[in-house]
């Protein structure tokens, strides 16, 4: 899950669990209250740290071989959360502010570092979880990893709790973010149709409506006013919840599906999954790898909604990505350390083979990570080009 909404989703927790407050507004000095709410912030982010050394390294690999390791380990979790609470400590005495204990403090970080490894996990990129003395990467395959749908739910009632804490700002502050979200719903419309996975008109307006309702309504007769502060972020807490429980129902419908359709083809699975794909919880990318090569097929479970079995029928989509036969070029690449990386990663691996003039190109992709866009290559595709004679002339990540 991307930085951001990992945050955002901390934040939450620190106000809607431990009465933390809003990190920006109120008095000028650090509160107790505030400073929950950036401890938890602050280790639900701080995973991610690992990537300023893909960042500062010229390592192309660091990507899969670091990033999602030993930050968001659960047996480092302790070390971690202990350290980041030992330096808010000391920076709280430096400053004078008025902080929870070194206890409290510790068990705040560790609550924000394990949303983000739980968040993570929900994703398909998969988490080192137990580095280092393990590498493998587990991952729950329930979440995109941006979903706008998620941040949405977790940023907006933490902004409805910020309008309506102060009753004499909250009609200004509630025409304010309306006018600011309104546009939201065409921007993401935008990015789906980039990405070809397009938004329908009428979802988009009816997003627009909804965002008037979220910040205008509660505004009227001053019932929003009535709802506490720690009320808000709570009950976006339980959506939250509640969001994630239904995309795990949505995820065990479309892994049937997906069982069924190898069953139905008597294809030797050697690895199977249903990956989520944006826009929405009901849109799914079945993968199955079998001995020469990767099945697709994307579903639509809005499609089987209220139908019976016999009135579904075949609402998939399929696409066979064949590996090339094997060649001298192939076997030359299984053997570099950079291949071997790549397909110790992939959970989907698809491996092609083609000549570009006389020079031989081998490349390795991970059809989990495939291109949502069929005019453009995937995600995580892997290149090698070889001289005539088998000398590697370059090797890397393919780009657009």
């Amino acid at each position: 899950m991307d930085t951001i909404t990992h945050g955002i989703a901390g934040a939450l927790i620190g106000k809607a669990v431990f009465r933390g407050r809003d990190l920006f507004s109120g008095p000028k000095e650090m509160q107790r209250g505030r400073l929950i709410s950036w401890a938890v912030g602050l280790g639900a982010v701080f995973p991610d740290a690992d990537t300023f050394r893909d960042m500062l390294s010229s390592d192309p690999m660091l990507l899969i071989t670091w990033h999602r390791s030993i930050t968001h380990s659960l047996l480092m979790l302790p070390i971690w959360s202990v350290l980041l609470a030992g330096a808010t400590a000391v920076i709280a005495r430096w400053r004078k502010w008025e902080a929870p204990s070194f206890v409290m403090l510790t068990g705040l970080y560790a609550a924000g570092i394990l949303s983000h490894i739980v968040l993570d996990l929900l994703t398909s990129f998969g988490t080192m979880i137990w580095s280092p003395l393990e590498w493998a990467r587990p991952s729950w395959d329930i979440l995109f990893i941006v979903d706008f749908t998620f941040t949405g739910i977790v940023l907006i009632p933490q902004l409805l709790a910020w309008i309506y804490e102060s009753p004499e700002r909250a009609a200004k502050r509630a025409i304010i973010l309306w006018v600011v979200f309104t546009p939201v719903p065409l921007i993401i419309a935008r990015i789906a149709v980039a990405a070809g996975t397009p938004i329908s008109k009428t979802a988009v307006l009816l997003a627009m409506v909804l965002m008037a309702v979220i910040f205008i309504l509660p505004a009227g007769r001053g019932w929003g006013q009535r709802v506490s502060y720690a009320a808000w972020n709570r009950a976006g807490l339980a959506v939250a919840v509640v969001y994630v429980l239904a995309a795990t129902v949505a995820h065990h419908q479309a892994f049937d599906k997906v069982k069924q359709f190898a069953a139905e083809q008597k294809l030797d699975v050697t690895a199977i999954g249903a990956l989520p794909l944006p826009p929405s919880l009901l849109n799914w990318d079945g993968l199955v790898r079998a001995p020469r090569g990767v099945y697709e097929i994307r579903l639509d479970l809005s499609d089987t909604l209220g139908k019976s079995e016999a009135e579904q029928g075949d609402v998939i989509t399929r696409t066979y990505y064949p590996d090339s036969p094997p060649n001298k070029y192939i076997e030359l690449a299984e053997q570099l350390p950079e291949v071997q990386k790549m397909l110790w990663f992939a959970r989907f691996p698809v491996t092609q083979f083609h000549q570009e003039g006389k020079d031989g190109v081998v490349e390795i992709s991970d059809k989990r990570f495939v291109q949502i866009r069929r005019d453009r290559p995937g995600a995580f595709t892997y290149r090698v080009r070889f001289s005539p004679d088998g000398k590697v002339i370059s090797q890397g990540w393919e780009r657009e």
